[in-house]
């Protein structure tokens, strides 16, 4: 893992350029994205791209990332995960995500917590999905500003990392995420997050998450190669990113975002 102290001597000797202006938009304007990226002297912006029509929740790709990033198993915190939504014909939206989906959706009772289910019938769902969640690896990160003593921080790539030698776990950072991504990790005692398993990003891997994937519902990109598959995507189709009216200008898009997906 990248450690801050590595972090200060790269910056000190490669300019980062300014932070990547994109809008928090709802649909994206490719013409403007680009032209503001190909300004930028950074050659890298790592993005990622979820298509969640491919997605079935089976749950690999959480599995994957606890055992390359070495989360508990069973612990109840993971770094990735998967929700499930079921719009039933009378009415009720219903959400889960039973141990991160950790083992994937075997049942079609939805778990609504403390050891209460509901049932839905088949005949009675109007609509039903999955949704992968993760870090949105934020042009704006939150997190980072309200961190006192910066543990959290930004790489040139945009990818927002953690310094557990640095974290003293005052849990602002976990507070400030308006996505919910960030937790105490149950061992190390620091906060804890996806960062796009940076290990292996810069060695030009992909994620373990991407890998694991059989559907290819999950993708990871240089949004700077226009050349690049998910840059390609993201140009041409009608992607959305979460909260965008936060003003955190994510950097993970979606394919086929609902509006019920919270």
């Amino acid at each position: 893992m990248t450690t801050r102290r590595d972090f200060i001597k790269k910056t000190i000797i490669t300019v980062a350029g300014a932070a990547l202006p994109l809008t928090a938009f709802e649909l994206l304007d490719p013409k403007k994205l680009f032209a503001q990226v190909a300004a930028e002297k950074t050659r890298v912006r790592w993005a990622f791209l979820i298509d969640t029509y491919k997605c079935v929740g089976c749950g690999y790709c959480v599995k994957a990332c606890k055992l390359e990033n070495e989360v508990p198993y069973e612990a109840n915190a993971t770094r990735t995960w998967v929700e499930r939504y079921v719009l039933t014909k009378d009415g009720k939206f219903l959400a889960d995500s039973p141990k991160g989906a950790r083992d994937g959706y075997t049942t079609s009772k939805i778990d609504l917590g403390l050891g209460n289910y509901e049932e839905v019938k088949n005949n009675n769902i109007e609509k039903a999905y999955f949704v992968p969640k993760l870090c949105n690896q934020c042009e704006n990160p939150p997190c980072v500003q309200v961190c006192p003593v910066g543990a959290t921080y930004q790489a040139p790539d945009g990818v927002v990392l953690v310094d557990r030698s640095w974290c003293i776990g005052c849990g602002y950072c976990i507070m400030a995420c308006p996505y919910g991504v960030r937790f105490f990790h149950p061992v190390h005692h620091t906060a804890e997050k996806c960062n796009y398993c940076y290990h292996r990003i810069t060695k030009g891997m992909k994620t373990a998450c991407v890998d694991a994937c059989p559907f290819g519902a999950r993708q990871i990109g240089n949004i700077k190669d226009p050349n690049d598959p998910v840059t390609k995507i993201i140009r041409t189709q009608r992607v959305a990113v979460l909260k965008s009216e936060y003003g955190t200008k994510p950097q993970a898009f979606y394919i086929g975002l609902d509006e019920e997906v919270r």
